[in-house]
């Protein structure tokens, strides 16, 4: 027996919970029927990118390379800045069905290099452009353009001519069930030197705006700051205390 079949075995039986955390968070939340509380059925419209960095989803969350627990309670992913885009990116950019003139997409590069059966190995890739990110050349294009044109891609843009962008691989080793290392790496393809910001985030999804306040909130904090690492403390009322430790 492998050692993943161990722990396929231990999950099975209940006597550790190996798929608690995985590759559950979502690649995409806004502008899904997902979403939708429009009054008149435009779920599409109704939560389009640009609305997702300043409202709080209900069903869901995104994120870019990210786990969650297995009822996406406490989510982890990148967010990212390469000092020119006027937002950061903390999701996947795409066009909602009216948008796009084949409808909805998203307009990445991403890839889903390696995953395990009970997720104890993950391994995803994302291409972020050194310039700034043409959002809204993607958006005017693909709205000009007809049914019986073809998509405009983001690499039609020219964004990533001469190998101008950064790879930013994100790996995840779980120890124990509850135990999982993470690792950022980030290679420049281009020649010149650039910066590039790297946001780790932990939050949680937000569960408790839509009950009234009846429910106990969650919270974060940091509980530890040296020269060394970086604590957070996480709190939820079913999953109880988890830590995020960050190397300086």
């Amino acid at each position: 027996m492998t050692q993943e079949e161990a722990r396929l075995a231990a999950d099975r039986d209940r006597t550790a919970y190996w798929k608690r955390w995985g590759s559950y968070l979502s690649e995409r939340q806004w502008g899904t029927v997902r979403e939708d509380y429009s009054p008149d059925g435009t779920a599409w419209e109704f939560f389009p990118h640009d609305h997702a960095r300043s409202r709080a989803y209900r069903w869901g969350e995104d994120g870019i390379g990210g786990i969650s627990d297995n009822h996406q309670r406490l989510c982890f992913a990148i967010a990212l800045w390469n000092g020119e885009d006027a937002i950061l990116k903390e999701r996947l950019f795409g066009l909602t069905g009216n948008e796009g003139n084949h409808g909805e997409d998203v307009k990445e590069y991403y890839f889903y290099l390696d995953n395990t059966p009970t997720h104890s190995y993950m391994k995803y890739l994302y291409k972020y452009p050194q310039a700034a990110f043409p959002y809204s050349q993607l958006v005017e294009e693909n709205h000009r353009r007809g049914r019986q044109s073809s998509e405009f891609e983001l690499i039609d843009t020219g964004i990533f001519d001469q190998d101008r962008y950064f790879d930013v691989f994100v790996e995840y080793a779980k120890a124990s069930p509850d135990d999982i290392l993470i690792e950022i790496s980030v290679i420049n393809r281009g020649t010149e030197a650039k910066t590039l910001h790297l946001l780790p985030t932990l939050w949680f999804r937000n569960t408790w705006s839509w009950t009234g306040n009846q429910q106990e909130k969650p919270w974060l904090k940091i509980s530890q700051s040296n020269s060394d690492f970086n604590t957070i403390e996480a709190y939820h009322p079913s999953l109880e205390t988890r830590w995020l430790y960050c190397n300086q």
